[in-house]
């Protein structure tokens, strides 16, 4: 039985139409032309009977119709993937959806096409098809997905996929082999440096392959260079081969022999060995380099003279490279080799004498290996940088860098064992990059360090769980370095771990004091260092650092039990004069004179503050303080979660509460979950929406609070009471409910929520009140 007809299988007598429908969908390959042209009312019918191919060729026909795919493409998700997206309330194309992850899923070979008549036609191919729909793809395990990418006969996929792809994720990586490190360089090189990603996320690698990880940075960075690792089927990248040649049309007959003029120079004449074709060639591959200049540092320009086209390429130059020698400022004796045809005529023959050694097959894991090797002759000696340093400086670093004192680095002879970049031309980079749960040692760091100074275009960087500890202060290092290129974008740095090695605002004064230019900085730690009060040796303090006016506008902070030290947080909101938001996470409170100067600062100094967060912070014994915060006319959104509010008060707090917020304008969101408001304390908020009320407040979240459903359903009632005074005019429009004890009388419930959402957006969830005291018993 075909499969149109086993759908209506169970519709008997199907109608004519029915019939008509089945057919046409068998023979969608000749009479796709005729069927996009039907009328509206008949392409409906016909539309649940496609497959997902010509489904999504029919697109744009149904939208002339005036006809949504949408509904077909959600039973389409529930049908075959049989699971709720998270956050499906937010999905707004189940087509784009859809196909995203029906592509991952053939990927990676966990979804049999022939398992659902619509998902298999002969006539497409269902990588090629959805390709074009995937804007972000995961690859894990043995990296068999980038494998299956990186074959000749997916060439079109990948071309899809570089138009497309935003965001590539590796998650749960293993080791591999040579060959499947090849492969994904061939990927990498496609999707960011000639592609449109734009963010790289690792996560859960608990014992990371260092080969494989310094790859996937160095190329996120733009690094690369060309040989065998980007050979594609034994021929160069056709893109980089394009681009060469419309930049070497633009190179001027008298550049080339000047430069070459240079080069022979500079090569103590070791260029007059070859004969002037094959110098002129050269020459010509190193002018039509990419319009990016070449990073170099001068600790290594002595040693350039010993291999005098080791910067050309198989491109002409345009591919972006670290060669060993370059990387460990050692001249490398050649190696022999056997001849090759050229590929690409004249250019060809150059490259064969300038690429020397890395014709052997495993010059990729070499490679990498050279990027992060401990060597003392290819470290930077230390220079102390200034504003007007050159692109030749921006690997290194300056004495008062937080990096500069670190014992390991003084060991390895140079601030953060930076690499010099000598030569290496830069291809496309992404601008976020994203580490969770990946374990850095202080060699990787320093890599990344070394990267990071001249990432340009990195603009959000993400460091989550990696055990940093005192190598905080490397990376901090290289940060510093890309801080002061004039075409630097960063602006978003999010640090967290398991162990703080020293006191959270400390280190926020130090990043602030390196990166005045970031916008967003949130810093969050679980536990404090294991041995109390140690600090990493030879490490300079930043407290006493003057932190420059900065353009911070999001701050957040979550401590590790630990102070909120008043003392270091003061000069951070002083010199913060562009903050919106402010969050602070389980931090001890000092006593009321510090925080009370600490709320003055904050009206004195933050007067853009919009939003401010208090989270597992013990506000049981500053109830004027939160008055005072409720007052704020600036504030626009004020969250006091888990924070005992009502633990030690009295029924007068709860009222001053309610009239402070009744005569605030400006305040339009107030978050209150987790403070134990129970039924009594919800039934008195409704007064804030009373007729005598001037609040202006939209959303109010009493997630956690211990709420049943009569305290809840008596809310809605004395809610609905004041819209009745007031006219029907109530600016109150959100409600969130998530975890409260609305299961313990379902209809109830219903009824409440039912009458609410005749008033406000209500969010609430079917949560399970039955650990519920285990739970309140367990903070008390």
């Amino acid at each position: 039985r075909s499969v149109p007809e086993a759908v209506m299988a169970a519709e008997r007598p199907r109608s004519l139409f029915a019939l008509s429908a089945a057919a046409v969908s068998r023979s969608m390959a000749a009479l796709e032309r005729d069927v996009w042209a039907l009328p509206g009312h008949l392409l409906r019918g016909l539309l649940p009977l496609l497959t997902i191919f010509h489904l999504e060729r029919a697109e744009d026909a149904a939208r002339r119709a005036g006809l949504s795919t949408q509904p077909i493409w959600r039973k389409l998700w529930d049908d075959v993937m049989k699971t709720r997206p998270p956050n499906s309330e937010s999905i707004t194309c189940w087509r784009k959806k859809f196909l995203e992850t029906f592509f991952s899923n053939v990927l990676h070979g966990v979804l049999d096409v022939s398992s659902d008549w619509r998902l298999h036609d002969s006539h497409f191919s269902p990588l090629l098809h959805s390709s074009p729909h995937v804007s972000q793809l995961t690859l894990c395990n043995m990296l068999q997905g980038a494998v299956e990418l990186a074959a000749e006969h997916n060439h079109k996929v990948l071309e899809n996929l570089a138009g497309s792809l935003r965001v590539l994720k590796f998650q749960h990586l293993l080791s591999c082999d040579q060959s499947i490190r090849r492969s994904l360089a061939l990927l990498l090189h496609r999707l960011i440096h000639h592609g449109s990603v734009s963010q790289v996320s690792m996560c859960s690698w608990p014992v990371p392959d260092r080969v494989l990880l310094v790859l996937i940075l160095t190329m996120s960075a733009g690094f690369w260079r060309s040989g065998n690792a980007l050979a594609y089927h034994s021929s160069p990248c056709g893109l980089c081969r394009e681009e060469d040649k419309a930049q070497s049309q633009e190179s001027t007959q008298e550049g080339a022999e000047r430069d070459c003029n240079a080069e022979q120079e500079g090569s103590g004449g070791e260029n007059q060995k070859r004969s002037p074709k094959e110098a002129d060639a050269c020459m010509t591959s190193v002018l039509s380099g990419p319009r990016s200049p070449p990073l170099q540092s001068p600790a290594c320009e002595e040693t350039s003279s010993e291999v005098p086209c080791g910067h050309t390429s198989i491109q002409g130059g345009s591919s972006p490279h670290f060669s060993s020698e370059h990387l460990s400022c050692h001249p490398v004796p050649r190696k022999t080799r056997r001849r090759q045809k050229p590929a690409v005529g004249r250019k060809r023959r150059c490259l064969r004498q300038s690429r020397g050694h890395y014709a052997d097959p495993e010059d990729l894991y070499d490679f990498v290996f050279t990027v992060a090797r401990e060597d003392n002759s290819g470290l930077l000696d230390k220079t102390r940088t200034t504003e007007g340093e050159t692109t030749e400086n921006w690997t290194s670093s300056s004495p008062g860098s937080p990096c500069t004192g670190h014992a390991a680095c003084k060991k390895r002879g140079g601030p953060a064992g930076l690499l010099s970049l000598k030569a290496a031309h830069r291809f496309r980079s992404v601008s976020t990059l994203e580490l969770f749960s990946i374990p850095l040692t202080g060699e990787t760091c320093r890599t990344l360090s070394n990267l990071l100074s001249s990432w340009v275009s990195l603009e959000n960087l993400v460091l989550s769980y990696n055990g940093l500890n005192a190598n905080i202060s490397c990376i901090l290092s290289g940060l510093r370095a890309l801080s002061r290129h004039p075409e630097c974008r960063f602006r978003v740095l999010r640090v967290s771990d398991m162990f703080s090695h020293m006191p959270c605002m400390e280190l926020v004064c130090c990043i602030l004091s390196a990166l005045p230019q970031l916008h967003t900085l949130s810093v969050s730690f679980d536990l404090k260092n294991q041995l109390e009060g140690s600090r990493p040796e030879a490490s300079p303090s930043c407290s006493q650092a003057e932190i420059p006016e900065s353009r911070l506008e999001v701050l957040e902070i979550r401590f590790p039990r630990e102070p909120l030290h008043t003392a270091f947080l003061l000069p951070v909101l002083k010199a913060s004069k562009s903050l919106q938001q402010l969050s602070f996470d389980s931090a001890t409170l000092p006593c009321p004179q510090e925080f009370g100067l600490l709320l003055e600062v904050l009206k004195e100094c933050t007067s853009n503050l919009k939003k401010l967060s208090f989270h597992d912070v013990n506000l049981a014994e500053h109830q004027k303080e939160v008055l005072l915060l409720l007052q704020d006319p600036g504030l626009q959104e004020i969250t006091f979660s888990f924070c005992r509010l009502f633990e030690s008060s009295t029924a007068e707090f709860l009222s001053e509460i309610i009239n402070t917020v009744k005569r605030n304008s400006s305040l339009k969101s107030l978050k209150l979950p987790g403070n134990r408001l129970g039924n009594q304390r919800l039934v008195a908020l409704a007064d804030i929406f009373s007729e005598d009320s001037s609040s202006s407040l939209c959303q109010l979240d009493v997630s956690s609070n211990c709420i049943k459903p009569d305290g809840l359903l008596e809310f809605t009632k004395k809610l609905e009471g004041h819209i009745q005074q007031r006219g029907g005019q109530l600016p109150f429009t959100h409600l969130r409910l998530f975890q409260n004890w609305l299961d313990q009388d379902a209809e109830t419930a219903q009824e409440a929520l039912r009458r609410l959402k005749a008033v406000c957006s209500v969010v609430n969830d079917a949560w399970d009140s039955s650990q519920a005291f285990a739970d309140y018993i367990s903070v008390m």
